[in-house]
C-alpha cells in the first residue's frame, strides 16, 4: 500500500511552508474513505506491570526495521505510538495493526517488557513519568505546566479521507453529533492512579483540561475554520493547526478528518469494528451533503452533556435523543443500533460489513472499560487488570468480522 501518512499521521509539525495558510489542503488528493489510524500503547514492566520509561530503548530495537517509520515516541517515555499505512477497508486497517501490534509485543517482550492498549494505566502515577526528549514535547511542557505533566492517558485515533474541504466540514459538524456513541463504544479507562473512578472514560476527564479540547465548534464553511485557525497562529497562540486537540478535527495537510475522541482500545476486534462505524458514518454524512440534504448539527451544550453521560456510563449512559428531538432520554446501545442500521448499506459498499458487525459483539458484551472492571471485581486484585489488558493487546490472532 501507499504511504499516505508520513512517518507519524499525528502532524508533529504543519507541514506547510513559512507563512503558509491554513487554507492549502490535500483534501480530494487522496481516494474518498481511505483509512488510517494511530494507537497509544502503554510501555509496561514485564513482571509488576507498571509503566516504564524505555521508549528509547524500542526506537533503538526497531531502527532499520521495515517498519520503522510506523513506531514512534509520544509525550512521555512510557509511551509507545504506532500509526497504520493508507488503507481502503476496515480489513486492511486489521491487517496492518495485526502486523504492528505483534512486531511492537515481540520486541517488548525480548526486553522483559509488555505493551497495553487502555485509555490510562490503571495505577501508574504521572508524577514518575519523564518527558520526551523533543523540542515540541519540551514546549508543550512549558507551556502548559502541570495539565500537560498529568497527561498519562492514551488514545486511538480514525482519520477518514475526504475529497473536499466544504464537504469536510459540514461532516464533522454531523458526526459530533455522535461523539457520545464513540466514547461508549472505546470507554477503556475506568481507573486512574490505582482508584476506580465510578467512570467508564477517566480519560476524558484528565484530557479535558487541555485547552482547545473537546468537542470542536460548529464552522459554517471552511474559509471560516480557516479564520478562525489562522487568527491562533498569526497571534502565537498555536504553532499550527496540530495544537488543536477538538475531539473531531480536520487534518488539511492529509485530506483527511481525524476522529480523536476515543479511548485506547484493548481488543484488536474492537478497534476494527469502532474504525468501520467511524468510516460508515463519514461516508453517510459525505453523501448526505453531496446529495444536497441537510446536514444535522447540534448545539454544543447538548453534544457534551451526551458525550458526559457517555464517559460516566458507558454502553448503559441515558443520553439525550438529538436526533428525533425526544424529550425522554434512551440508553446509548439503542441510539448505537440505530445509527447502525442508518450505516450498514454504506459499510456494504465499502467491504467493511464484516468488520461493522463487531459493533453488535461490543454492545453483547461489553467494552474495555467492563472488561477491566469484571476483572478487578473478581478479586480486587488490580495488577490483574494490567496483565489481563496487555494479553488481550497481544493477542492478535481473535477472528475479525
Amino acid at each position: 500500500m501507499s504511504q499516505i501518512f508520513p512517518p507519524s499521521i499525528t502532524g508533529k509539525g504543519s507541514g506547510y511552508a513559512e507563512g503558509g495558510s491554513v487554507l492549502d489542503h490535500a483534501f480530494g488528493k487522496s481516494d474518498a474513505y481511505t483509512l488510517g489510524v494511530e494507537e497509544e500503547y502503554m510501555l509496561l514492566d514485564g513482571e509488576s506491570f507498571d509503566l516504564v520509561q524505555h521508549i528509547d530503548t524500542v526506537l533503538e530495537a526497531v531502527a532499520g526495521h521495515e517498519l520503522e517509520t510506523r513506531i514512534n515516541a509520544e509525550l512521555m517515555q512510557s509511551v509507545l505510538e504506532i500509526a497504520t499505512p493508507v488503507c481502503h477497508t476496515a480489513g486492511d486497517v486489521a491487517a496492518q495493526l495485526r502486523t504492528l501490534r505483534g512486531y511492537v509485543g515481540e520486541v517488548a517482550r525480548e526486553r522483559s517488557m509488555r505493551v497495553g492498549s487502555a485509555g490510562t494505566h490503571p495505577f501508574s502515577l504521572f508524577e514518575r513519568q519523564r518527558i520526551t526528549a523533543k523540542d515540541r514535547y519540551r514546549a508543550l511542557v512549558d507551556q502548559l505546566q502541570y495539565i500537560a505533566r498529568r497527561e498519562l492517558i492514551f488514545g486511538m485515533h480514525v482519520h477518514v479521507a475526504v475529497d473536499d474541504p466544504e464537504k469536510a466540514i459540514q461532516v464533522v459538524n454531523a458526526l459530533i453529533g455522535h461523539l457520545a456513541e464513540l466514547v461508549a463504544l472505546s470507554a477503556s479507562s475506568p481507573f486512574w492512579r490505582g482508584e476506580a473512578t465510578g467512570l467508564a472514560s477517566s480519560r476524558h476527564m484528565v484530557f479535558a483540561a487541555f485547552p482547545r479540547s473537546g468537542p470542536p465548534p460548529r464552522f459554517r464553511d471552511y474559509a471560516d475554520y480557516a479564520e478562525v485557525v489562522g487568527q491562533l497562529e498569526r497571534t502565537g497562540c498555536i504553532a499550527d493547526y496540530t495544537h488543536i486537540w477538538w475531539d473531531i478535527r480536520l487534518h488539511p495537510r492529509l485530506g483527511t478528518i481525524e476522529i480523536r475522541i476515543c479511548d485506547a482500545v484493548t481488543r484488536l476486534d474492537d478497534v476494527i469494528a469502532i474504525t468501520a462505524f467511524c468510516q460508515a458514518l463519514v461516508k453517510h454524512y459525505s453523501e448526505r451533503f453531496d446529495a444536497g440534504e441537510e446536514v444535522p448539527s447540534f448545539h454544543r451544550i447538548l453534544t457534551t452533556e451526551n458525550k458526559w453521560l457517555a464517559a460516566r456510563y458507558g454502553l448503559e449512559a441515558p443520553v439525550m435523543d438529538l436526533h428525533t428531538g425526544r424529550r425522554n432520554r434512551l440508553p446509548v446501545a439503542q441510539v448505537i443500533r440505530r445509527t447502525l442500521r442508518l450505516v450498514e448499506p454504506h459499510a456494504r459498499e465499502l467491504g467493511s460489513e464484516a468488520e461493522l458487525a463487531g459493533i453488535e459483539t461490543i454492545l453483547r458484551r461489553g467494552n474495555s472499560a467492563d472488561a477491566q472492571l469484571r476483572v478487578f471485581n473478581a478479586n480486587r486484585d488490580i495488577v490483574e487488570v494490567v496483565r489481563e489488558i496487555a494479553v488481550q493487546t497481544e493477542n492478535v490472532d481473535v477472528p475479525i468480522g
